[in-house]
């Protein structure tokens, strides 16, 4: 462990570019090295282990990109689907105030996001307008709105968590 420690967190570090995640990396690299012992046949033991990170690392990192994917997916859906709340006696306050708290929420955290973004996402989930609506409104092609909302989605993607929106 003492001798290959600093080459495993680098192999880890030079995938996930986060010193805590290459940490913990390598910690699991150090257990799966134990687990697999019995399997090493000899033959280039800093090869071997340097292997075993790099896919720790990889597998780190896609179940990461899978769980951010999921956020702005559930985030879609909790924006983009139409929350109406039943009038009358039927109307599920908590509902309502829950509704009203992730609006808020989302409001503080769209402030955050880069002006273009900010603008695309609001029209098109919070305001509900249509691609030709936007494209209209903003003088701009179709296919540039489609673009730009693509855009915006990988930005909420790699910058939001997904524990953030539970």
């Amino acid at each position: 462990m003492d001798r290959y420690r600093q080459h495993v967190f680098q192999v880890a570090y030079s995938v996930v570019r986060d010193r805590a995640d290459a940490e913990d990396i390598a910690q699991e690299v150090f257990i799966q090295i134990h687990r697999s012992l019995p399997q090493y046949e000899s033959k280039g033991l800093k090869t071997w282990i340097s292997r075993i990170a790099l896919h720790k690392a990889i597998d780190y990192k896609r179940k990461l990109n899978r769980k951010q994917e999921d956020a702005v997916e559930n985030l879609e859906e909790a924006v983009g689907s139409r929350m109406y709340v039943a009038s009358g006696a039927a109307a599920d306050v908590l509902s309502e105030v829950i509704i009203r708290d992730r609006q808020a929420r989302l409001r503080t955290e769209l402030d955050q996001i880069p002006a273009l973004h900010r603008e695309m996402i609001e029209s098109y989930y919070l305001a509900e307008k249509s691609y030709e609506q936007i494209a209209m409104e903003c003088d701009i092609s179709l296919k540039t709105v489609e673009s730009r909302l693509y855009r915006a989605r990988q930005w909420l993607r790699t910058h939001w968590k997904e524990e953030d929106w539970r």
